[in-house]
């Protein structure tokens, strides 16, 4: 396998995560992102959704879940040292990859000017495919086009340089969780009390899961054995393309 040329942290100064849903960078990123914050990188998370399809109890007011969806975020992002949080709002399981998606996710590249855009991957991961919201794949799709052309591109979006005063962005690196073919590795050893916090900020969906922990903790032993590494390393994966 040929590994990506990644740049070092040390040269990162801001990262944008986009996700479909609250909670999708917890289950898939955030001992990554923790590592990223406690270095000095300043890490801005990109919410497309409120999660309003999300929940497990019955009890809750459908009504009542956007808040409590976006809140557990914040709860979350605090925990692995991210300030900054911003929702779309758009419908939760009905993403699709149109021209306002793809100038909203332009917006927020604009303005948060990062080297790095940690996303979803676009492609299908079939042996894993009940664990990959279709929407996620929207948001892929989307943020990869929102990244190349649109946000790197003077002439696209006109209406962001000229009323909002965003100019064009060239993304260096995208970071892809979820992708079939994963080339680089994260170890976040380390990071697996902070990781689990975070998640656990995520009542609404995973209060009911009480083996969570280790659910979790084989997703990333066997992540680390797909990299190769000893045993007694935890990894989360990712699929590293340059942009530039």
């Amino acid at each position: 396998m040929d590994l990506p040329q990644v740049l070092p942290d040390d040269q990162i100064e801001r990262a944008l995560v986009v996700t479909a849903h609250p909670d999708d960078v917890d289950f898939l990123a955030s001992g990554t992102v923790a590592q990223w914050t406690a270095s000095g990188i300043e890490v801005t998370y990109c919410v497309l959704s409120d999660g309003d399809a999300g929940g497990f109890d019955p009890a809750v007011d459908r009504a009542d879940i956007p808040a409590l969806r976006r809140q557990e975020q914040y709860r979350a992002a605090g925990v692995t040292g991210v300030k900054t949080v911003d929702f779309l709002g758009y419908t939760d399981g009905a993403l699709e990859v149109t021209p306002g998606l793809r100038l909203d996710i332009s917006r927020v590249i604009r303005r948060v000017r990062p080297q790095r855009v940690v996303m979803h991957s676009p492609e299908i991961n079939w042996p894993y495919l009940p664990d990959f919201h279709p929407d996620h794949r929207m948001a892929g799709e989307a943020t990869l086009r929102a990244v190349y052309p649109d946000a790197r591109n003077p002439f696209a979006h006109l209406e962001l340089l000229h009323d909002e005063s965003l100019e064009a962005w060239t993304v260096d690196e995208i970071w892809m969780m979820g992708a079939p073919h994963p080339n680089h590795w994260v170890d976040i050893n380390e990071q697996l009390t902070t990781k689990m916090h975070a998640l656990y900020a995520h009542t609404s969906q995973t209060a009911h899961i009480h083996d969570l922990e280790s659910i979790i903790r084989t997703r990333l032993v066997r992540q680390a054995v797909d990299a190769g590494w000893a045993d007694g390393h935890l990894a989360e994966a990712f699929h590293v393309v340059a942009t530039r």
